[in-house]
């Protein structure tokens, strides 16, 4: 199954063809093609490609589908960007834990720096996930039209670049949103705390401090997360969504099929991508001196060699709760935000046409 089924509608109600497009297509080639094809079955089987919505319009609908999802998951994101900074680079139980949970870190969270608090960086969070997943779903979706995720590998392939490409172009803004979301009072606070008055303060903050370059700081680390990431979740959550259906647990429309998905699809993405996640958030959340180097970590493998010394192999799954809790609902969420809109997007262009 690729991302455009994601949904499993029926094949005469998908949004990616018209009911007689097949037959008018091998009809049009039969007729106009000045290179005959080399036999009739060979014609008659080739695989129907699905239509392409216009770019532009593919990347506006993903980064509004994740925008959706980001609204509400955001408050987990603020706890588990917490678990993740906490005791870094210490040993356990060489220092205080203010956070020992998802529900107790939200409850922490939710008393000290009020109800906002749990919403902490998330213009920036928005302007990523935007950024991000219109870059990632859109050129996904191309992928799918021009047939890439339909060869062997082409899903787990196309879920890896897009993510990458995606990482890439937002990875300011998950900067900004990184040192948001550590910053609350020193009674509870983790990790290196840089007080940025606000977003524009943070951007305004970075660029003066140490140019261009430091808004794309961390920049190493949030490309290999994502890849993981996005491959993981594109790849298992379509696969695992047809296996669903197939066994015939629920009704074949039902929103249960999507749901059970999206939790395996997590577990899945969660055991994969967490390591990646701290590593990331310890990239972006360190201070830097006056060369504009990292304090702590000089890249990726030496912040991963450092946490494994210092931490052990359990502090590259710091905050694996909330990150599960997030991801489960944001895949669900997003997903279907994504196909839903898409969805109606093509019936658009086809009553148009």
């Amino acid at each position: 199954m690729t991302g455009t089924q994601l949904l499993n509608y029926p094949a005469t109600d998908s949004p990616f063809r018209s009911p007689n497009s097949h037959s008018i297509q091998l009809h049009s080639v039969a007729m106009t093609s000045p290179i005959p094809p080399l036999s009739r079955a060979a014609t008659v089987t080739s695989p129907q490609l699905p239509l392409a919505l216009w770019p532009p319009l593919d990347f506006a609908l993903g980064a509004l589908s994740c925008c959706g999802a980001c609204v509400f998951t955001n408050p987990l994101e603020v706890v588990k960007t917490r678990l993740q900074l906490q005791g870094e680079l210490r040993a356990r139980g060489t220092y205080q834990r203010h956070y020992r949970g998802v529900v107790q870190a939200l409850w922490v969270v939710g008393r000290t720096d009020g109800l906002r608090g749990l919403q902490k960086g998330l213009l920036a969070g928005l302007l990523y996930q935007g950024l991000m997943n219109g870059v990632r779903l859109g050129f996904y979706s191309y992928c799918d039209a021009v047939g890439v995720t339909a060869a062997p590998g082409g899903s787990l392939m196309s879920g890896a670049i897009a993510g990458a490409l995606g990482a890439i172009i937002a990875s300011p803004a998950y900067l900004v949103k990184t040192h948001l979301q550590a910053q609350t009072v020193e009674a509870i606070a983790v990790g290196h705390q840089h007080n940025h008055q606000g977003v524009m303060s943070a951007f305004a903050n970075i660029y003066w401090r140490e140019g261009m370059a430091g808004l794309w700081r961390g920049v190493n680390g949030a490309v290999p997360r994502v890849m993981v990431g996005s491959a993981t979740q594109l790849a298992t959550f379509s696969s695992t969504k047809e296996w669903v259906a197939r066994l015939q647990w629920y009704s074949p429309n039902s929103w249960l099929v999507a749901l059970t998905a999206a939790c395996i699809s997590g577990v899945a993405v969660t055991i994969t991508m967490t390591p990646f996640d701290v590593i990331s958030t310890r990239l972006y959340n360190q201070p830097v001196d006056e060369h504009h180097s990292g304090r702590l970590y000089q890249g990726f493998s030496d912040c991963l060699v450092k946490v494994c010394r210092t931490e052990g192999l359990l502090g590259l799954y710091k905050g694996m709760g909330p990150v599960f809790f997030r991801l489960c609902p944001h895949t669900i969420l997003s997903m279907l935000f994504w196909d839903l809109m898409r969805q109606r997007a093509f019936q658009d262009v086809q009553n148009q046409s």
